[in-house]
C-alpha cells in the first residue's frame, strides 16, 4: 500500500482554471488520490458510491443507473472528465456519474459549492475526473481482477466480475495511455437475502454489463509547446432478465426481482468524448491552452404501458407500449491565458474565453414520437480571474465572466397525455440570456499551519429544459415568453477556517446557498414536475484527519445541511426541501492502516443521520430512518502483484435507501440497500 501521507500544501488544482494551491484556495476542495480511488474500487467500482463515502456533503449512493437525488450540497454538481463536461442540464438524464469507468483516473478534484468557471451547470460544485497519463521515462503497465458475490447466498445470477488493463509510458516526444474494462455485474440482494428491486424503467447497475475504452496521445512540438488527443468510448447495458415485483409501503414490504424478460430494448448509457488539446507555456510570456471537445450521449431508458405514453388515436388508452431515449451532442472550446509573474511574481492573471453547443433531444422510440424537440443551447462566456498574493500570509482572489446564452426551439406539438385531449401546439422561439456572474475570496494566513478563508462566488445553471418543455400542457404557450425556462442563479457565501500542524489536519466551513428563482424537482405520482421556486441551502462541512504515525491514518468528515423552499410565492422560504434535493446529515469515518511491509487494512463507515421534512399543509410529513454503512478491505503483497481482500455492507444492515424514503413514492422503487459483499481482487503493476 503506498504511504498515506499527502503534502497536501504544494498539491496544485488543475480545475481552477488558474492552477492554484490548495493551500491559497478561497473555497473548500476536496482532491480523491489515486491510492484513495483504487482503495474505493475493492469495495465497489460505482462511482456515485466512491463519492458519497469520501464526501459527506454527497447523497447517499442510490447503487442505481440513475442518479435522481442524488445532490451535492444540496445542488447540482457538473461531472467533468479532463474539463469537458458530462452533465446534460437540458434534458438532465440523471446519469452523469456513469460515463468512464474509474480505472481510467488518476485522481478527481472536487471544488465545493457554485462556481462559473467551468462554466454551465455547476450550481453545487465540479467533480472533476483527471485521467491518467505517464508520470516518468518509463513504461507502465497495470491489471487487475475481482470478483463479487453476496455472503448470504453464491450463485451465478449473483456473481459480479471485473477486470481492467491499461499503459502509460513515452518514447522519443511521443506519451501515450490506453485503458481497457470491462464489468459485469450480477444481481443484488438484500441483509435477508431477497433479490433487490431492479428498476426497469430508469436503469440498473446490477444485472449490466459496461465496457470502456480510454485512449491519449501527445506529442512534444519543443520544450514549451504540447499536442494532445484523446478518446473514451464508455457503454453500460441491462441484462434485461430480472422484473420489477412491487412491493407495499403501508406494510413496510421491499420491492423485489423475478427472472424474466420485457419487451423493448434494456436501459443502456453509450458516450463518446473525444478532444484535442494545445498547450504553449511560453506564448509571449504566458501560459496558453486551447481545447476542443466533443461528446456524443445516448441513454436509453426502458418501457411499458405508462400514462405519459398513451395516445388513443394510435392504441387503445392503456395499451400503448413505448420507450424514451435521449441524446445529445455538446461540441465546445476552451481558451485560456494565465501570467504568474506580474509585480514581482505576487499577481497571477487568467483569462479566457468558453464556447458551447449543446444539442439535446428525447423521443419515443418505439412509435417514433417526438417528448422533448430538437433544442439547441449556444453559450459563450469571457471570463478574467486574478489572484493577488501581496504578502506570504494574505492571498486574494476575484474574477469576473459573462454569460451569453441562447436557446433555440422550434415549434412543437406536445404528446396527447400532456393535457389528455390530443397535446397542444407551442411556439418555438430563441431566448437568450445575459448574465455577469462575480466572484471573491480571501485567504489569511497568521501562521504557517493556520489560515482563514472567506469566499463569494456566483454559479450559472439551466433548469431541466427538456423536462419543462415536455410539460406544457396549457395553450396558447410559447417558448420566448415561458418563465420556466429563466436560468439559474446561484449566490453561494463561505467562511471557513484550515489547520495542517502534523500530525493533525482540519477544516470547517459554513456555507448558504440561495436561488431566487431556483429549480426544484417535485415528484407527483412517480412523474417529476420543474418548480421554480425561491430556494435557500445553509450548511455546515467539516474535516478532520490525524497520523498518528507513517503507518496509521485516522480521518473524520461530517455535514449538516438543511434547505428550504419557497412554497406560496411570497419571496419566503417556508418549507423543507426533500430527499429529492437535499441530502442527510451524515458523519463519515475511515482508518488506513498498514501492519508490515506487506500486510495493509482499510475500514471506513458512514452514519445518515435520520431527519423529518416539513411538508405542505395537506401533505404528511415525510421521516427517514437513518442507517450505518461499515466497509472493511485487507490487502496483501505477493512477490508479484498484491490480492485484496473487501467487505461491503461488513455488518450486513437492512435499510431502506434514502431515495426510497424520502423521494419516491411508488411502491415499485420501494428499494432495499444492498447486503453484505465479499471481493477478491488481484492487482499487478509492470
Amino acid at each position: 500500500m503506498a504511504d498515506p501521507v499527502v503534502e497536501l500544501d504544494e498539491m496544485v488544482i488543475t480545475s481552477t482554471r488558474s492552477d492554484t494551491k490548495l493551500k491559497d484556495s478561497p473555497q473548500v476542495v476536496t482532491v480523491i488520490n489515486r491510492e484513495q480511488i483504487e482503495q474505493q474500487l475493492k469495495i465497489s467500482p460505482d462511482a456515485s458510491q466512491v463519492l458519497s463515502s469520501l464526501l459527506p456533503s454527497f447523497t447517499p449512493a442510490r447503487q442505481k443507473l440513475s442518479s435522481a437525488g442524488e445532490t451535492f450540497r444540496g445542488r447540482a454538481p457538473l461531472f467533468l472528465i479532463d474539463g469537458v463536461p458530462q452533465s446534460n442540464p437540458l434534458r438532465d438524464s440523471q446519469r452523469d456519474g456513469h460515463t468512464i469507468d474509474l480505472s481510467m483516473v488518476e485522481r478527481i478534484e472536487v471544488i465545493h459549492g457554485a462556481s462559473a468557471i467551468h462554466g454551465l451547470g455547476a450550481t453545487g460544485g465540479i467533480i472533476n475526473f483527471i485521467t491518467r497519463r505517464p508520470t516518468s521515462n518509463k513504461f507502465d503497465q497495470n491489471m487487475n481482477v475481482q470478483v463479487t458475490m453476496p455472503t448470504s447466498e453464491v450463485g451465478d445470477d449473483t456473481l459480479g466480475y471485473r477486470t481492467s488493463y491499461g499503459l502509460r509510458g513515452s518514447q522519443n516526444n511521443f506519451e501515450y495511455s490506453l485503458g481497457l474494462s470491462y464489468e459485469k455485474q450480477g444481481m443484488f440482494l438484500d441483509a435477508d437475502g431477497r433479490e433487490i428491486a431492479v428498476d426497469n424503467t430508469q436503469g440498473d447497475i446490477m444485472a449490466s454489463r459496461s465496457y470502456d475504452l480510454f485512449g491519449k496521445l501527445g506529442y512534444w512540438l519543443d520544450d514549451n509547446q504540447n499536442v494532445q488527443v484523446q478518446v473514451n468510448r464508455y457503454q453500460l447495458d441491462g441484462d434485461n432478465d430480472w422484473i420489477n415485483i412491487p412491493g407495499d409501503r403501508s406494510m413496510k414490504t421491499p420491492a423485489t426481482s423475478t427472472p424474466g424478460h420485457l419487451p423493448g430494448d434494456a436501459p443502456r448509457n453509450r458516450v463518446l468524448t473525444t478532444s484535442a488539446k494545445y498547450e504553449n507555456y511560453d506564448l509571449l510570456g504566458t501560459h496558453f491552452t486551447a481545447h476542443a471537445y466533443r461528446q456524443k450521449f445516448e441513454a436509453m431508458f426502458g418501457g411499458g404501458t405508462f400514462a405519459s405514453f398513451q395516445d388513443p388515436s394510435i392504441a387503445p388508452e392503456g395499451t400503448l407500449f413505448d420507450q424514451s431515449q435521449t441524446r445529445s451532442i455538446k461540441k465546445g472550446a476552451k481558451f485560456t491565458f494565465s501570467k504568474d509573474d506580474l509585480l514581482d511574481d505576487k499577481l497571477t492573471l487568467t483569462a479566457g474565453m468558453d464556447i458551447l453547443h449543446d444539442m439535446t433531444e428525447q423521443e419515443l422510440a418505439v412509435t417514433n414520437r417526438s417528448w422533448v424537440p430538437e433544442t439547441t443551447f449556444k453559450n459563450y462566456a469571457p471570463f478574467l480571474q486574478a489572484q493577488f498574493k501581496p504578502v506570504e500570509m494574505l492571498v486574494l482572489n476575484a474574477g469576473v465572466r459573462h454569460e451569453k446564452a441562447k436557446l433555440d426551439t422550434d415549434s412543437f406539438h406536445t404528446i396527447w397525455s400532456t393535457n389528455k385531449a390530443g397535446g397542444v401546439d407551442v411556439e418555438g422561439g430563441s431566448p437568450d440570456f445575459s448574465e455577469t456572474l462575480y466572484n471573491a475570496g480571501v485567504v489569511v494566513s497568521p501562521l504557517s499551519w493556520f489560515s482563514v478563508f472567506a469566499n463569494y462566488s456566483e454559479g450559472f445553471g439551466m433548469p431541466d429544459v427538456g423536462r419543462v418543455l415536455r410539460g406544457i400542457g396549457t395553450p396558447g404557450q410559447d417558448v420566448d415568453n415561458f418563465l420556466d425556462l429563466q436560468p439559474i442563479l446561484t449566490d453561494n457565501r463561505e467562511v471557513g477556517i484550515r489547520i495542517n500542524w502534523q500530525p493533525v489536519d482540519f477544516e470547517i466551513s459554513y456555507y448558504e446557498s440561495d436561488s431566487d428563482l431556483g429549480s426544484r424537482l417535485e415528484n407527483i405520482g412517480g412523474t417529476y414536475f420543474v418548480r421554480r421556486e425561491k430556494t435557500e441551502i445553509s450548511g455546515v462541512e467539516t474535516t478532520f484527519g490525524l497520523q498518528a504515525n507513517d503507518d496509521h491514518r485516522v480521518e473524520l468528515s461530517y455535514s449538516y445541511i438543511r434547505g428550504r423552499y419557497d412554497s406560496d410565492d411570497d419571496s419566503k422560504t417556508d418549507t423543507d426541501l426533500d430527499g429529492n434535493n437535499i441530502p442527510p446529515n451524515r458523519l463519515l469515518a475511515n482508518w488506513n492502516a498498514r501492519w508490515t511491509p506487506k500486510l495493509s487494512s482499510f475500514i471506513q463507515a458512514s452514519y445518515n443521520f435520520d431527519r423529518n421534512f416539513d411538508e405542505p399543509e395537506g401533505k404528511n410529513e415525510v421521516n427517514f430512518d437513518g442507517y450505518t454503512l461499515v466497509d472493511a478491505s485487507l490487502a496483501y503483497q505477493l512477490p508479484k502483484g498484491t490480492v485484496n481482500l473487501a467487505f461491503a455492507n461488513l455488518l450486513n444492515e437492512d435499510y431502506f435507501d434514502y431515495y426510497s424514503q424520502t423521494t419516491n413514492t411508488l411502491d415499485e422503487r420501494y428499494f432495499k440497500g444492498r447486503g453484505r459483499t465479499v471481493t477478491l481482487g488481484y492487482s499487478l503493476d509492470f
